[in-house]
C-alpha cells in the first residue's frame, strides 16, 4: 500500500439536497470496495470539509456497487435558491474529496 490521492483508483459525483450536500464514491475492484469502506469514515470525511459541513456526515454504504454515499449535513448554506456561494449545488465536492489521500493501491 501507498499513500495516493483518492481520485487515483475511485471516481465520484456530488449534488445537493437541500442545505445537505450528497457525494458518491465508488471504485471497481472488491478489493479498491474494501480500502474506501475501511479508510472513508464518517469522521474522516467530516474533517476533510470541516470548513463546509456543519452538520455532521451519514454514510451509506453499496456494496453491489462497490460504492459509498455520504450525506453532508448543512453544508449548503441554504441550498441553491438561497445560498449566495459560488458553489451552492454542492456540484464541486466530489472533486475536493478525490484530493484526499489514503492507503491505496500501487499502480
Amino acid at each position: 500500500m501507498a499513500k495516493v490521492r483518492l481520485g487515483e483508483f475511485a471516481s465520484a459525483r456530488s449534488g445537493d439536497k437541500g442545505a445537505d450536500a450528497n457525494i458518491g464514491v465508488w471504485v471497481n475492484t472488491d478489493q479498491e470496495y474494501q480500502l474506501i469502506v475501511e479508510q472513508l469514515t464518517e469522521d474522516v470525511v467530516a474533517q476533510h470539509f470541516r470548513a463546509l459541513c456543519r452538520g455532521g456526515v451519514t454514510r451509506y454504504e453499496l456494496p453491489n456497487l462497490r460504492a459509498l454515499n455520504f450525506i453532508l449535513h448543512d453544508t449548503l448554506d441554504g441550498g441553491g435558491s438561497q445560498s449566495l456561494r459560488t458553489d451552492a449545488q454542492g456540484k464541486t465536492l466530489s472533486l475536493g474529496l478525490l484530493q484526499l489521500y489514503v492507503d491505496g493501491p500501487g499502480r
